[in-house]
């Protein structure tokens, strides 16, 4: 009998140091990818030895079909005129995005103001040392969604060969969602995903004793200075959500020493001086939260009301009054989701 109770004890104690070694631990992935830094949270029983290669060769495939920092991307040589190229399914899928994005947006969204981004000194060419208004409505000729076309082939018609795309706007955001479809095809079902201040996250945080605590993520205080702060935080769970805001992405002209900001009106050509410092945008993927928080930072904040009470996606807009006081504009989606 002292045998078989020994015994017993063994086996118990082995079941309990298996069930200690498979017990989901939080692992940590970080790098530089897309010009900027990413960092994956998951939640997994032993870390995925193939996540760096993956994640690699996701990038070098985004690169590859939409990034215009390489001259030999495809969006690259469509932007020089090569009518032969023929998209991948990714393009086609963010190019669809847009279409969407730019119909809902009323044409705020627009990917054709790439010439524009450039020479206002925010995209990979060199910008314009002056930006004369004979300047912009010369390159406003090229500015316009509906004179681009995907055909059944895959191949891009423009109107005209110097129209210039550029999905910087939402292929960060798709970045994350292709992320997001490799960690699902790893069986890993809670991870949170954050790519340059995007983000995408599934499921919950588990903790110690199997305690599962939610995924907290922060908006950024468009008011800071020189160090970062937060000016909420949320809890953020099967949803992904995107910032877009003029408080970082600026340039200061050297010989006025006007500041200008990043987005560009694609009505006028010129860049957008906003009463909207940040919006920040949940929807069920990044690209589509990227692209329509890019949209509501030219957009009127009457007008992005409007979409909101139209679309599924919920929004945190922070704007300045009339009298310079900070404002925001939190849709009851997303102030279910703030933390007290």
């Amino acid at each position: 009998m002292y045998k078989i109770h020994l015994l017993l004890f063994i086996v118990s104690l082995l079941i309990s140091c298996s069930s200690k070694k498979n017990e989901p631990k939080v692992y940590n992935q970080t790098g530089r990818a897309l010009g900027t830094t990413f960092t994956i949270l998951y939640v997994a029983p032993k870390q995925v030895g193939t996540m760096e290669t993956s994640l690699d060769s996701i990038f070098q495939v985004i690169n590859k079909s939409m990034s215009t920092y390489i001259s030999t991307s495809d969006i690259s040589k469509i932007n020089s005129g090569d009518t032969s190229v023929k998209v991948d399914a990714m393009f086609a899928e963010v190019f669809t995005l847009s279409k969407k994005i730019h119909q809902v947006s009323k044409g705020y969204f627009d990917p054709t103001v790439g010439e524009l981004v450039n020479a206002w000194g925010f995209g990979p060419k060199m910008g314009v040392k002056q930006m004369q208004p004979q300047v912009v409505d010369s390159l406003m000729q090229f500015v316009g969604f509906d004179k681009v076309k995907l055909k059944s082939d895959y191949t891009i018609q423009k109107s005209h060969p110097n129209i210039y795309l550029d999905f910087n706007a939402i292929a960060k955001g798709y970045c994350l969602d292709r992320i997001a479809a490799y960690l699902d095809s790893e069986y890993i079902g809670n991870y949170l995903i954050e790519l340059g201040g995007e983000l995408v996250a599934k499921g919950t945080k588990i903790i110690a004793a199997q305690e599962q605590v939610s995924w907290t993520v922060g908006i950024d205080d468009p008011n800071q200075t020189t160090e970062r702060t937060l000016i909420t935080t949320l809890k953020l769970k099967d949803k992904a959500m995107a910032t877009s805001g003029n408080y970082r992405k600026f340039r200061v002209d050297t010989l006025t020493g006007k500041k200008y900001v990043h987005t560009i009106d694609p009505f006028t050509g010129y860049t957008k001086p906003s009463a909207i410092l940040s919006a920040s945008v949940i929807a069920s993927n990044c690209a589509l939260a990227d692209g329509y928080a890019t949209a509501f930072m030219a957009m009127p904040l009457k007008e992005t009301k409007a979409v909101l009470k139209t679309q599924p996606l919920d929004a945190y807009i922070i704007y300045s009054d009339a009298s310079g006081s900070l404002k925001t504009y939190i849709t009851n989606g997303f102030q279910s989701l703030l933390n007290e």
